[in-house]
């Protein structure tokens, strides 16, 4: 009964989880339930395997590079920070004629489990030259701490690295020019696992082929789809409650199957006391 007690202790943490984040009925795939099997092997990720579109897909050779050959021969932190200068000076699209700071991403560029990818930065991001700290960021972080990680163990980074104005969508112009930044993040961070976040980020990265939920690869990694966290805050402002449960039951089921992915599963909710009692 021990892989039993396993999974149902794994079930309690996920319905937790989903009860602090506002849910009150859960959903759950038959899928997740075979990876939390201890005993069976984990499946490798699947159905759809894809790489980056014709014209834009990393060299097959940088995958099998030792880390000093891909970085050219530049030390990993001394190439992301040679390609954070050159997206500071970079005028190659309109959006730099009204940004404040180039954002061009945040947080652990040594291999980690998960690289976020967004859409592009919004006024506060623009203002403090940092990725997904408006109310969309908070949302993240939550996703990230429920996952298991902080921030820092991770990296966040956009499809385009200034704002657009009044933070619309970025056009296809502007994403064919800062795209290679991006790309170039990705051959030298090599992050485990990629997490794109809605669906200027599965354009920008798979073409917009990708289904959300759905396995997909890029330069041989393992690429999850999911919202972005503004469309679940627009949920929040409105009445469509059932919308909101729905995209927010989406999102966490994509953060587990990363995390099985990575052969991980959440971590236990720290609950907190009663009132008037102390633990």
């Amino acid at each position: 009964m021990t892989g039993y007690s396993s999974i149902i202790e794994d079930l309690i943490d996920h319905v937790s989880l989903l009860q602090e984040l506002g849910e009150r009925t859960v959903e759950m795939d038959p899928a997740l339930l075979k990876v939390l099997e201890p005993d069976t092997p984990r499946p490798a990720p699947a159905a759809m395997s894809r790489s980056a579109p014709s014209g834009r897909q990393m060299s097959a050779t940088a995958t099998a590079r030792p880390r000093s050959q891909t970085a050219s021969a530049l030390s990993c932190a001394e190439a992301i920070t040679d390609i954070c200068a050159r997206v500071a000076e970079c005028t190659a699209c309109p959006l730099h004629q009204s940004r404040t700071k180039t954002v061009p991403g945040k947080g652990n560029i040594n291999a980690p489990d998960i690289m976020f990818i967004g859409e592009a930065p919004g006024a506060e991001e623009d203002a403090q030259g940092e990725p997904f700290v408006g109310r969309a960021g908070q949302f993240l972080t939550k996703m990230i701490n429920a996952m298991g990680y902080s921030r820092d163990d991770v990296f966040i980074a956009n499809i385009c690295k200034c704002r657009p104005p009044n933070n619309r969508t970025p056009n296809i112009e502007e994403m064919q020019k800062c795209l290679p930044f991006l790309y170039e993040q990705i051959r030298v961070i090599r992050p485990k696992t990629l997490f794109l976040l809605g669906n200027t980020s599965i354009k920008g990265v798979l073409g917009g082929t990708a289904t959300r939920g759905q396995w997909a690869r890029f330069d041989g990694i393992p690429v999850m789809s999911t919202y972005h966290p503004s469309y679940i805050i627009r949920f929040e402002r409105g009445t469509d409650n059932s919308g909101m449960k729905r995209a927010k039951t989406e999102v966490w089921r994509a953060c587990k199957l990363v995390l099985a992915q990575l052969g991980k599963t959440p971590p236990p909710i720290k609950r907190k006391p009663a009132a008037g009692k102390q633990e």
